[in-house]
């Protein structure tokens, strides 16, 4: 793959999909499940992290072990299902997308079978090469195993990716596979602690598609 045109993998939720609301709302439906408190936007950008179970416990103030994070997790997505259909793209994630030249994929820690009628549902399916979900029933964990196991499929080398994504967990898998990211400031995570992390931060996709393809020097700063 030529060195001038990178692949990129892009994130889903908080990313490509502006969530943030809803995944809140959620988080709030599994925390008032077991009596916990209730988090704001803002709250949930600064203290969100994966293991999501570390997330919760550090909320609810208790230990959350496989089971009780399963529970948690199943209340979480049945409440998301519930508001899917509010959710709209980011912005200007179409123009991003066009404005790249290479290949595209996405790669989301969302169930599979869900992730990839939805993304059709949008009319985005043209936009990648592959698109892949999480394969498991419980979620929570980090990135870094399914990109790696995204670039196997693809066929493609770690060093030739850019991933472009909402998390600190994003750019750690990225650096995983010997990759670089670009943060995006629109979802999950506080500006200021993507900021810190010392990778290209931009505001918006296409400021972050301008930097993953180094026609800008920074953004989002």
């Amino acid at each position: 793959m030529s060195p001038a045109h990178p692949h990129l993998v892009w994130d889903w939720n908080g990313t490509l999909l502006n969530d943030l609301s809803l995944v809140v709302t959620a988080t709030n439906a599994a925390f008032a499940s077991v009596g916990g408190p209730s988090v704001t936007s803002e709250e949930h950008r600064t203290r969100f992290r994966r293991p999501i179970a570390d997330y919760y416990a550090e909320v609810l103030g208790k230990a959350v072990d496989d089971e009780a994070f399963g529970r948690l997790d199943r209340i979480f997505h049945d409440a998301y299902r519930t508001g899917l259909t509010t959710c709209e793209l980011a912005a200007d994630a179409q123009t991003a997308m066009a404005s790249w030249e290479g290949s595209q994929s996405l790669l989301s820690m969302w169930f599979h079978e869900e992730l990839v009628p939805t993304v059709h549902t949008y009319g985005l399916t043209g936009r990648f090469i592959r698109v892949d979900g999480l394969r498991a029933t419980v979620g929570g964990g980090r990135k870094a195993e399914s990109l790696e196991r995204h670039l196997a499929e693809l066929g493609v080398d770690g060093s030739s990716v850019v991933l472009i994504g909402d998390s600190i967990d994003d750019a750690d898998a990225a650096l995983a596979v010997g990759g670089r990211a670009v943060l995006y400031t629109g979802g999950f995570t506080d500006p200021a602690r993507l900021r810190a992390s010392g990778h290209p931060v931009a505001d918006t996709l296409t400021d972050a598609v301008a930097l993953a393809t180094g026609k800008v020097s920074s953004a989002g700063t």
